[in-house]
């Protein structure tokens, strides 16, 4: 007869994550197995990265597309922008433009800092959907506010030639100030050409927008990936 301290416990999506980052991919894949199909949606989201990015299994986009998307369904705001994402590309899915933005939308409305940028991205370039600069430039914003480095370059980018906002060297200085720090060369290189049109006045109004937003804006986020790891 079985006890108390014989029955197994569910493990808990904590201890699952930690034994991921201990190395141990293929262990961690049962407990996130276990916890999605009680349910959990950020477990149901990590078991899509696994499948997507090899790790403690075969690499198997099509299976990671549809764990991404019952996590997504279940309200995994990460989950959301890779099915953005992977619809849009049509990657492990058929592709289908119009559903994958609806998915970034809803990812990027929700305050996800990879799904802006994907979402700027897309706007940007209008290879998959119409092209809208105002649009690219909103969220590039609002990801590079959130300290998203590669955003904040292009948000520099933006504001540098006036594309989708109204040219702003100042504004060009700040972020791309704040994407240099980082290490974006494309940032650095763009902020020398900047700075050599600056006005005194416009070098002194953009060091104080870079010294308000450096407080405001910790790195968060690395460039953004397709498929990104959860947590």
């Amino acid at each position: 007869m079985n006890t108390a301290t014989d029955i197994a416990t569910t493990p808990t999506l904590v201890e699952a994550v930690a034994l991921y980052h201990r190395g141990d991919a293929a262990g961690a894949r049962v407990m996130f197995l276990a916890l999605a199909e009680d349910g959990d949606a950020e477990a149901a989201a990590w078991v899509g990265a696994l499948h997507a990015n090899g790790e403690g299994v075969a690499s198997d986009l099509g299976i990671a597309f549809t764990w991404y998307l019952r996590a997504a369904e279940a309200g995994a705001i990460a989950a959301m922008t890779n099915v953005g994402a992977m619809l849009v590309m049509g990657q492990g899915t058929v592709a289908d433009a119009v559903a994958g933005l609806a998915w970034l939308t809803r990812a990027a409305e929700a305050g996800d800092a990879m799904a802006q940028a994907n979402l700027a991205a897309l706007y940007f370039k209008g290879d998959r959907v119409a092209k809208d600069e105002a649009a690219a430039a909103l969220w590039f914003r609002r990801a590079a506010e959130q300290g998203h480095y590669p955003s904040q370059a292009r948000l520099g980018f933006l504001y540098a030639n006036g594309f989708g906002v109204e040219k702003d060297r100042s504004q060009a200085f700040a972020w791309l100030s704040l994407a240099a720090q980082h290490g974006v060369g494309t940032a650095l290189n763009a902020l020398e050409g900047v700075v050599s049109q600056m006005s005194a006045e416009e070098k002194q109004r953009g060091a104080g927008l870079f010294q308000a937003w450096r407080g405001r804006t910790a790195s968060v986020s690395s460039p953004a990936r397709l498929v990104p790891v959860p947590g």
